[in-house]
This record gives structure tokens, sequence and C-alpha cells, in this order.
């Protein structure tokens, strides 16, 4: 870590904290990430979710992993610096952003996307604060922690994602979700950088799933017979509600983008459209 002065901290997480730093060598401003917990061997090291994914992915749309160091037993990700990410950003400014650029940032978040599911991963936990950014122009995937390799067995946790951008089958406690989960938070982000403001802000699984049902209304049994049987296994009855218009919801957005929302925001995954699928 030598080879690193800090400037300051950027963030701390249940797993890990982040500072700002710069190689002495090259002034370059990195990232880096410094686990929590003790690893005690390279392999245990080695085999980190975030560590397999990264090391596998390799995309301008996904945030670059510099180096890992392991040091007395602690454990070091040094990233490739953004100074900004999507929350920021949409904080920051005060109305929506024009349309051509808010497509262009779900353009590239989409190969992103692709690039991980074609290669055997899925993100878990795709929100506004992990699509780093500079400015408008250029957006990376970030955070990896929670990102599951495709063919790992399910049963996956039930625990993923900030609740707002959780997928209705995982609010539901299905083990067996997959990239659809990710198609689904990224229509959650698209809504929200058309009205600066989140689609369906939940303040419990439950208060979200109501906020998800008084938008697009409830599924029919017919539709979506597995997330029937997962309320019914909850105890969970879905509420009589028909929605309003996605163009009432999300005021300012095209009809190509009120289209692309209808298939990203469908109840059964299996009836979103892949990252490849939405791209065209």
């Amino acid at each position: 870590m030598n080879r690193y002065v800090v400037l300051q901290q950027l963030g701390d997480g249940t797993y890990g904290s982040v500072v700002l730093a710069q190689r002495r060598d090259t002034g370059e401003k990195v990232a880096i990430k410094r686990m929590k917990r003790k690893y005690y061997s390279w392999d245990e090291a080695m085999n980190l979710r975030e560590v397999k994914s990264l090391k596998k992915l390799n995309h301008a749309n996904i945030v670059k992993l510099r180096e890992v160091i392991r040091e007395n037993d602690t454990l070091y990700f040094v990233f490739e610096y953004m100074r900004g990410n999507l929350y920021q950003l949409m904080r920051d400014s005060e109305r929506p952003l024009p349309e051509p650029v808010l497509r262009n940032i779900l353009y590239q978040v989409l190969q992103g996307l692709a690039h991980m599911h074609r290669h055997g991963f899925f993100h878990r936990d795709l929100k506004p604060e992990n699509l780093l950014c500079a400015g408008p122009d250029l957006i990376k995937i970030a955070d990896l922690g929670l990102a599951r390799e495709v063919r790992s067995r399910p049963p996956y946790t039930d625990y993923v994602s900030t609740r707002w951008y959780r997928a209705p089958e995982v609010l539901l406690r299905d083990t067996h979700y997959g990239p659809p989960i990710d198609l689904w938070a990224l229509g959650c982000i698209a809504a929200e950088l058309y009205t600066c403001r989140p689609l369906f802000p939940g303040n419990s699984e439950i208060d979200q799933l109501y906020k998800i049902c008084g938008v697009l209304g409830s599924p029919e049994r017919g539709e979506w017979p597995e997330g029937f049987a997962l309320a019914e296994a909850l105890r969970f009855r879905f509420p009589a509600s028909a929605g309003v218009p996605l163009a009432r919801a999300v005021p300012g957005a095209s009809a190509a983008a009120l289209a692309l929302l209808a298939a990203l925001l469908r109840y059964p995954p299996r009836d979103r459209p892949t990252a490849p699928q939405a791209l065209r």
C-alpha cells in the first residue's frame, strides 16, 4: 500500500470502506476499497465474488479493478476513480437531463449489463449510487460485491439490492432469480432519470409490492403463476389495483422510453427483455 497516498474517505459500507488515493509514482487518482474482514490466504481472497467477477469482466462500462493488495491479512481493491455517480448527477441537476443524454446513459448501462450477463454474472444491486460517472457522458457499473455467477447454484439469498430497485420475485423471496432482476432495476432507474424521483419508494418489502401494484396494476394469476405461488407461501395477497398509465407515472418520457419501461417492468422475469434485446 506504500505505493499510494490516501487523500480522503469516500464512503463506508457493510463490508468495506472506500478512500480516494493517489499513486506516488504517476499521480493517478484511484479509489481503494478496504475490506473489513481479515483474509488469511491469497486463495481465500481470490475466491471473493467481487474479485472473481471483476477479473473476468473487462468493459468500458464496468469499473476497472487495477489491482488487489493483501497486506497484514487486510484486503484492498484498487479501482479506477470516477468522481461522481448517477444519484449525485440526478440530485445536482435541477430538472431531468435532456432525452438524448438519458438515452445515452441507459445505452451505456445496458452495454455493461450485456457484457456481465454474457460472461455469466448478474449484478443484484443495481441502483443510481452504483452507476459511477464522469458527468453524463461516461457511465460505469460498480460495486459488484453482490454479483453472482449465473452458473453458481440457486438458491440465492433473498436479501439483495436496495429495496426501491428490487424485482417483485426477490421481494416475494424467490431464491431462483437471475439476470432479469438487473433489467427490472434498470427499469426503475430509467423512470427515475425522467422524473428525478424514485418510481417505487416503498418503506418496507410489503409496501414496496403495494407501490409497484399501485403503478403497474396487480399481476394476473394466469400471467405469473409462480409469483402467486410465492405470494401464497408468504401469506401475501396482491391488492386489487388497476395501476396508472406509465405516461402519467413517468411524465416527460418519450413513446420509445415508455415502451422500454413497459418491457423492463414486467412481472414475469421471463417476459423482460435481455440486455442485448433491450439495446435494440
